[in-house]
């Protein structure tokens, strides 16, 4: 017997075996700190990021608004053509009813910033929607301008010196005089998720962003979740082991790791300058984010594949079923709670992708929602990078809160996957 087949024996009992469990319990303790203080860094991280956002975002969930009477005075507002009648007046008369002592026009304009600045439009749409008010009076909650809803959160300190504020004392007197009479209210800002993006801060919301997400979600999943089987399907099942199917199997693992900004600037550059298909589209964006995702999807519907064992296989080929029958009866059923769940993530993957859909326009100033798949439209983290160029205060908020709502889309996507995954997925 040489030395090389030799083996040592250790009396555990001995000193030395004592010493050697001392160091392999010490190295496990060490390994299990490590996992526990990686683990604990990761969700602290997480809980910061959260914490920070939340913090600086929740301001959005509430709006400031001021109840004012209207007067809507028939001189003013025509019944058969109310579009056409004079709602800035009507605006500056309840005002004025509201601050009688107030005298001059620059006062009247100072006064009339309280309000946001579509006030006369939303008094417009009320009148329209029930021209039985004409000649009487209506009463409507309208937003506060953004100066004065940061001035009511918070935002706008009343300690610092007039000239390095948005408002006056005088703005701030009026306000408050508001807010003792009980006009001033912060109810929930559904317009946060009901209106469409605009320039004013107190009116800008996530309902176009949201639409253009769906749709172009829907078209993401739609290409990307037929092909992306069939060709999954096709290497797995059929396709001859060969060079041929080996650089497409390693081209494919490339693809997937490949940085989001490049399927950007190919949809630039095939679906936008070749084909001619309209910037900020919806249908662009769905298929640009469908490239992405094909990789993805493959990947995850091959490794689903081979989990199923082969004696399924086996036993629909014994039973006589064509290998057309045995992957569409047997394998395939079988492995698709495994793909719903790579393409659920895959999607959940698209959602928060900004690069591509910057390069092909969707990240344009839309003030309505998208009504199909070929009208302008921006997406949710293509509407949080517009906010937060934006230099208005106001934003700001907006900003963290958009932020909030797409890692709400997303924990509730990757939550459908895991439920979908512990429903359906099978054993053997």
């Amino acid at each position: 017997m040489t030395d090389s087949t030799m083996t040592v024996s250790v009396d555990w009992t001995s000193e030395e075996g004592a010493a050697r469990r001392r160091r392999r319990h010490a190295a496990d303790r060490r390994l299990r700190a490590y996992g526990i203080g990686a683990i604990s860094l990761a969700i602290g991280l997480l809980a910061i990021l959260i914490v920070t956002l939340a913090a600086t975002g929740y301001k959005a969930f509430v709006q400031t608004m001021v109840r004012v009477d209207f007067t809507i005075s028939a001189d003013l507002v025509k019944a058969d053509n109310i579009p056409a009648g004079n709602f800035r007046a009507v605006v500056a008369n309840a005002m004025g009813t509201l601050f009688p002592e107030v005298e001059g026009r620059a006062e009247e304009r100072e006064l009339k910033r309280i309000l946001t600045n579509n006030t006369q439009f939303m008094v417009r749409d009320a009148v329209i929607a029930d021209p039985s008010v004409i000649g009487g009076t209506i009463t409507l909650r309208v937003p506060a301008s953004d100066p004065f809803d940061q001035l009511n959160k918070g935002e706008i300190s009343r300690d610092l010196p007039e000239d390095q504020r948005r408002v006056n004392d005088q703005q701030i007197t009026w306000f408050d005089k508001l807010d003792a009479e009980g006009r001033i209210t912060t109810p929930f800002n559904w317009g946060l998720f009901l209106n469409a993006d605009s320039r004013f801060p107190e009116l800008a919301g996530l309902a176009g962003a949201i639409v253009g997400s769906f749709y172009a979600l829907l078209v993401c999943f739609l290409i990307s979740f037929p092909v992306g089987i069939a060709a999954a399907v096709y290497l797995e099942e059929f396709a001859p082991k060969n060079r041929l199917t080996d650089l497409i199997e390693v081209n494919i693992n490339n693809l997937a790791a490949v940085p989001s900004v490049v399927f950007g600037l190919l949809g630039l550059a095939v679906f936008l300058n070749f084909f001619g298909l309209p910037r900020s589209a919806p249908l662009v964006g769905g298929m640009v984010l469908a490239l992405m995702t094909l990789p993805t999807i493959i990947i995850v519907t091959r490794a689903a594949l081979k989990s199923v064992p082969p004696s399924i296989r086996e036993a629909a080929l014994g039973m006589g079923a064509s290998k057309h029958q045995t992957i569409m009866h047997h394998v395939l059923p079988l492995a698709l709670p495994g793909i719903l769940t790579g393409t659920i993530i895959g999607l959940a993957q698209a959602l928060g992708e900004t690069a591509p859909l910057l390069l092909i326009g969707m990240n344009a100033f839309i003030t309505s929602p998208p009504g199909g798949l070929m009208e302008a439209s921006t997406a949710l983290p293509t509407q949080v990078f517009i906010w937060a160029d934006s230099p208005e205060r106001g934003f700001v908020a907006r900003t963290s809160a958009g932020i909030l709502v797409l890692l709400g889309f997303l924990i509730l996507m990757n939550a459908i996957a895991i439920f979908l995954r512990q429903r359906l997925e099978r054993t053997w």
